[in-house]
């Protein structure tokens, strides 16, 4: 491995020179800098991280904290993250990821222990017991969620509340009156997940104003579970003909369970998702849906992370806008006699 010392000795400058062209610390002329910085090139030197945080008190990582838990959809929990990971390198960070669900313990051991600069936390619930050791502490968060009180806080996400209005919307000017939302795991509900949350209030806000009537059932996932869930949604309320999906694993159950009971989509039932893209697109049915914006989360928590460590961001809360993309799983509800 190259040494500082050998940088130095190709470039014919001092050790210490090297260090103030890697820290910025000192003034050097530009010509020094250039010798500098071609001999790094040259000879493929890595700055020890360690001794590069020592020496300017900061690690150049960001901590990422993403409970992996068996009730939410992995995959765009890690799509978020890949997008976290791949912005922070372009701000020059790298990113350490916290799968474990420590809470508030995770908090303070990166606050005290100078492991990362700032924190981004995912899955936040309406009351997240992390949300006071956040407040407390000088470190830069931001929060990829919304709880309850954003107060003092950095939030960005999707305008989860707008999307179940949006999804009510679509179905009502279709002649939809009867819709079912088959939503998350009850785990996600019972811990007040802020996204399911918000979502299950815009749902049923649209819908009262609208005069739709609306059912919630949370789902497992899962094609047992699915089926459960559906025939009680068709015992209680026989004449449903919408259908919102906020369960990615309950997709492909429910489209299947609806061809083996002759049901077809969208002439007798229409099927609006709150999913990714690629799981509406890949479905047996092409869903009508309103996407997930994983990368734009992504990258919007890394920008107003870095532009919170330079001083040059408060605290503010970033709503993206859902976008509904019409597609071949709703249509006109069907004429009842």
């Amino acid at each position: 491995m190259v040494t500082l010392a050998e940088v130095a000795q190709h470039a014919g400058v001092s050790a210490s020179t090297v260090s103030y062209v890697l820290s910025g610390k000192r003034s050097i002329s530009a010509t020094t800098r250039h010798r500098v910085e071609q001999s790094i090139r040259e000879l493929g030197y890595h700055p020890n991280a360690g001794a590069r945080a020592l020496a300017s008190s900061k690690s150049n990582i960001i901590a990422l904290m993403i409970p992996l838990r068996t009730d939410m959809y992995v995959p765009v929990m890690m799509e978020i993250a890949i997008a976290v990971a791949t912005s922070a390198r372009t701000h020059g960070y790298d990113v350490l990821l916290l799968t474990g669900e420590e809470g508030p313990d995770a908090v303070r051991r990166v606050a005290g222990s100078g492991l990362a600069d700032g924190m981004i936390l995912m899955d936040v619930e309406l009351d997240d017991e992390r949300l006071p050791l956040l407040r407390a502490t000088d470190q830069p968060s931001v929060l990829i969620g919304l709880p309850a009180d954003t107060s003092g806080l950095t939030c960005v996400d999707l305008d989860f509340r707008a999307t179940g209005a949006l999804c009510v919307e679509h179905l009502a000017k279709q002649g939809h009156h009867d819709i079912a939302v088959i939503g998350e795991a009850p785990a996600v509900y019972e811990r007040h997940t802020g996204f399911a949350e918000r979502t299950l209030d815009g749902l049923r806000t649209r819908s009262r104003e609208l005069g739709v009537r609306l059912l919630h059932r949370p789902c497992e996932g899962g094609y047992d579970a699915m089926a459960v869930t559906l025939a009680r949604i068709l015992d209680e309320r026989p004449d449903t003909s919408g259908l919102i999906v906020q369960n990615e694993s309950a997709v492909e159950p429910l489209l299947a369970l609806l061809r083996q009971q002759g049901k077809a989509v969208p002439e007798d039932v229409s099927v609006v998702a709150i999913c990714p893209d690629q799981v509406a697109m890949q479905a047996s049915v092409r869903l009508t849906s309103v996407a997930i914006p994983a990368q734009e989360m992504g990258r919007h928590a890394v920008d107003h992370l870095v532009a919170k460590l330079e001083g040059r961001d408060g605290d503010e809360v970033v709503l993206i806008a859902p976008e509904l993309t019409v597609r071949g799983s709703t249509g006109p509800a069907p004429s009842r006699s």
